[in-house]
């Protein structure tokens, strides 16, 4: 059923609230997140060791997070900052002795800005101090840790582990970094590309004595070293796995340090690991759970002790495939182990897509986060490639584990698309596919399936049948059988594989990667697919007809409301395409006044927005993104005319305005270098900004769009903070 799109009212209301502001501020908006669940790797979670009710999670591309007790939530900590690079989170410290100060080290990568975050409010805000090291808060090696930390007998004092260029040292609670001359290694210099260093692993003080601990996981240079003098001289720790990576590490009440190892950095390719630990007084021994030829494939990395029970600790497996990933308890300092997997219950209500479709979820993999609340010892929780544990009753038997993650939105968001009928949001993520959000504040029951797709790349619903939803996405290779295209008739609550005569089932074919856009026609009877030959099907599947006319891996863009009209950009032949007997055939649109190149508008890859948009509110009515300026035609191709005056366009996205047929357009733009984001209600004459300094998200967007029949409605589609969405203020 189509909605009614009421505009009684709306442009009176609009225009009124419009006079009222000068046009250079803001349009205040209220700015949410669109409920799944976490649903990316956090690679590491830290309890404050003096703030109860206090925890800090850090992820690898979504910023990091602050838990409080008494609001039951997690809040986002980055989004104020317009720096990408900083949601990259290499490590996090909470202050020992202010229960208020906390540290990160943000840096995405070693080509990205890095810095060191200080705050003296639990994170709402920070000082930043640019430093001298690169970072790679989303590069293998992310688990590692905690590469940052804060001498507890002396708070202005921390000691940071590069991956590159060894261990640092402030003495001004992070303003100020130098390298301690005294520390045997000096790291291994910069990376190759697409590579990095494990580099100085983890960094971790004695809160009992002057001792420190560092480890070394660059292999060749493996190694722990102590400082018995708060970290001004350092001695190599004998003992030890000689051929693995000392990967993290924790310690008890009786001051034994337990410390995981694994033959790689992960968070791939881990096939061997071992736990040690070494006694206050120097004696180091073997605990590993499972040893010996008959140990299953994998590594250990996640590992946090009871400081106030000598002897309890708790370890993960990491890249356990078979049987797969766990957690073991000791109660004795590892002189003995319970595998907590066959213990333990997940209950996923909250967040049912971490089912995958099967009755119960899986324990996880990625186990990287791993750590045990000092004020409560019964609250552990650890992290895993798509979300955060929790349970309350650690020492019992049975375990029961709640996702924890109310607040957190840590998605990758390739496209979507808000249809004129059935649910307001339909969304296609990275590795989990994506959703039909019939309640935004509240996570889907599943994601797509049939066919399951680790990634959607292009979505598209039919303007006057807005029930025909149609898909297309990335398939693994050992899901072969999969088709990489469905379609669904009643609004995405139920799919169908589509197969072209390309299909062979072994995950070669252009559709089944996901690089071959699809779309529909206005009355969802024509599904069009951009192959090596650009195909139309009028049946669902049953039938294929080549189209003439359309160059290879052309996109299709359908008229909202007319099936018979449809158009492509010919990006090497610098033309408009169109056609008006049904996707049948293809011919030169003039496009006078268009973007001079339109080779210019092609796409980057397989996951880019589309740069040709047809409005849900009038037939022949473009929209064109090409070099960064917003064109518009109003007669089919025609004639454009460009309306984005002095923006510099990323993204742009249609929804419903204040006059009839007059779409508000919605644009991730720059003005004088500066990105935000910006609406416009007149066709371009006038753009406001929407967003303000403190709803930022590191500027990191792949989709905006409106919504059709909910005015001033705006959706974002993040590279790490999940689905955001705006609504203007009263």
């Amino acid at each position: 059923m189509i909605r009614t799109i009421a505009l009684l009212g709306i442009a009176a209301l609009c225009l009124a609230n419009t006079s009222q502001q000068a046009a250079h501020d803001p349009v205040p908006y209220r700015w949410s997140n669109v409920v799944v669940g976490a649903g990316g790797f956090a690679p590491g979670i830290v309890f404050s060791p003096a703030a109860p009710g206090i925890a800090y999670l850090r992820t690898d591309m979504g910023g990091a997070y602050r838990w409080e007790d008494r609001a039951g939530r997690w809040v986002p900590l980055m989004d104020g900052f317009a720096e990408g690079s900083f949601y990259g989170v290499e490590s996090i410290a909470p202050d020992p002795a202010e229960p208020r100060r906390v540290y990160a080290a943000v840096g995405m990568h070693a080509r990205g800005a890095s810095a060191i975050l200080r705050s003296d409010d639990f994170g709402t805000n920070w000082t930043t101090y640019p430093v001298p090291f690169r970072m790679g808060g989303n590069e293998d090696g992310r688990g590692l840790g905690e590469r940052l930390a804060v001498d507890p007998h002396r708070p202005t004092t921390l000691l940071f582990g590069s991956r590159h260029d060894g261990l640092w040292r402030s003495d001004d609670r992070g303003a100020h970094w130098s390298r301690v001359a005294s520390f045997p290694y000096v790291g291994a210099g910069a990376a190759a590309p697409r590579s990095t260093h494990g580099g100085v692993g983890f960094v971790l003080f004695d809160p009992r004595s002057a001792r420190v601990f560092a480890s070394v996981a660059d292999r060749g240079a493996q190694a722990l070293y102590q400082s018995a003098d708060s970290g001004r001289s350092w001695t190599r720790v004998p003992g030890g796995p000689a051929d693995l990576l000392p990967i993290k590490a924790a310690m008890d009440r009786a001051g034994t340090l337990y410390i995981t190892y694994a033959d790689g950095i992960g968070p791939n390719g881990v096939l061997r690991g071992a736990v040690w630990a070494l006694a206050a007084d120097g004696k180091s021994r073997d605990i590993t759970p499972q040893k010996g030829p008959g140990a299953p494939e994998g590594g250990y990395l996640g590992v946090t002790a009871d400081p106030r029970r000598a002897g309890t600790l708790y370890v993960s497996t990491f890249n356990r495939w078979r049987p797969g990933d766990t957690i073991w308890r000791s109660t004795d300092g590892g002189s003995s182990w319970a595998d907590l997997g066959p213990r333990s219950h997940r209950d996923t209500r909250t967040t049912p897509f971490l089912n995958w479709g099967k009755p119960e979820a899986e324990f996880g993999h990625w186990i990287a986060g791993l750590a045990l609340d000092p004020f409560r010892p019964s609250r552990l929780a650890y992290t895993t490639g798509a979300t955060l544990y929790v349970t309350l009753n650690a020492a019992q038997q049975r375990l029961d584990w709640t996702p924890w993650v109310k607040g957190i939105e840590q998605t990758a968001v390739i496209t979507l698309t808000s249809p004129t009928g059935g649910a307001h949001l339909v969304t296609g993520f990275g590795d989990l596919g994506g959703f039909i959000h019939e309640d935004l504040g509240r996570s889907p029951p599943g994601m797509h399936l049939n066919p399951r797709n680790t990634n959607t790349n292009t979505l598209d619903y039919a303007g006057k049948a807005p029930l025909v939803l149609v898909r297309s996405g990335n398939v693994h290779a050992k899901q072969h059988l999969e088709a990489g295209l469905g379609w669904s008739a009643d609004g995405g609550r139920s799919w169908h594989p589509l197969r072209t005569p390309n299909w062979r089932g072994d995950g070669t074919a252009l559709e089944e990667n996901g690089r071959a856009p699809i779309s529909v026609s206005a009355d969802g009877e024509r599904f069009y697919v951009g192959a090596e030959r650009p195909l139309l099907t009028r049946d669902r599947g049953a039938h294929w007809t080549e189209i003439t006319g359309l160059p290879a891996n052309a996109r299709v863009t359908a008229d909202k409301l007319d099936p018979r009209r449809a158009w492509a950009i010919d990006h090497d032949s610098n033309r408009l395409l169109g056609s008006i007997d049904g996707g049948l055939h293809f011919s030169a649109v003039a496009a006078r006044g268009a973007c001079p190149d339109l080779g210019a508008a092609r796409p980057r890859n397989r996951e880019s927005q589309a740069a040709l948009v047809a409005s849900p509110f009038a037939a022949e009515d473009l929209f064109l993104n090409c070099a960064g300026a917003l064109y518009r035609s109003t007669d089919g191709g025609e004639r454009f005319a460009r309306i984005s005056a002095d923006l510099n366009i990323a993204l742009f996205g249609l929804g419903l305005g204040t006059t009839k047929g007059q779409p508000a357009v919605y644009t991730v733009a720059a003005r004088a270098g500066r990105t935000a984001i910006w609406r416009s209600l007149d066709g371009g004459k006038n753009w406001r900004r929407i967003n303000d300094d403190a709803h930022q998200w590191g500027n990191r967007f792949r989709v905006i769009s409106g919504d059709p029949w909910a005015f001033g409605r705006v959706y974002l589609g993040t590279d790490g903070r999940g689905v955001i969405y705006g609504d203007p203020m009263p």
